[in-house]
């Protein structure tokens, strides 16, 4: 089983970048939905994951449409909206055997409203307050869920204890 984080027509090369990074420290596999908003090769986003974008699984697809045909049935896709009904954590993503797929929107619209319809049974969303702010930034988004997922499944294949040689830490 493997888990995929997936952006839909990312803007900015920083919350990118800082979800690579995430996904290198839980080896999460990153899905680029096309077009992006900008070059792999930017500056911006080699600053966010300068150390780690070589260590991630990163896939690219030309279009959703491309990308929804990558994923084998059955699986578990989920869309993170913020319109969403289930809040990311009752799901019980330890139970299946498939790979999970995230997918998050793009940054200033989200994802498309007709395919949220579609799909609004794999919709699941973030708690926030409307009141004081329009979203939660992408990168902490995909993060807040990740780590929900993994430690639903024993936080597999990460290491849990660190050993740092005392003077160091003073």
């Amino acid at each position: 089983m493997a888990n995929h984080i997936a952006l839909f027509e990312p803007l900015f090369p920083a919350n990118t970048g800082n979800i690579a990074r995430t996904c290198a420290g839980t080896d999460t596999i990153l899905d680029l939905i096309k077009p992006l908003g900008f070059s792999v090769d930017d500056a911006h986003l080699k600053r966010a994951g300068l150390d780690y974008w070589d260590k991630v699984d990163v896939r690219y697809h030309e279009n959703l449409p491309a990308f929804l045909d990558t994923i084998p049935e059955p699986t578990q896709l989920y869309l993170v909206s913020k319109f969403a009904d289930q809040d990311y954590t009752e799901p019980d993503y330890s139970v299946n055997e498939n790979d999970h797929y995230f997918l998050f929107g793009k940054e200033t619209t989200g994802l498309p409203e007709p395919f949220m319809r579609q799909h609004s049974e794999k919709c699941i969303r973030i708690p926030q307050d409307d009141t004081h702010i329009r979203a939660l930034n992408l990168s902490n988004s995909a993060a807040i869920v990740i780590y929900e997922v993994m430690r639903q499944q024993a936080f597999p294949n990460l290491e849990r204890v660190h050993t740092y040689p005392h003077d160091k830490l003073k």
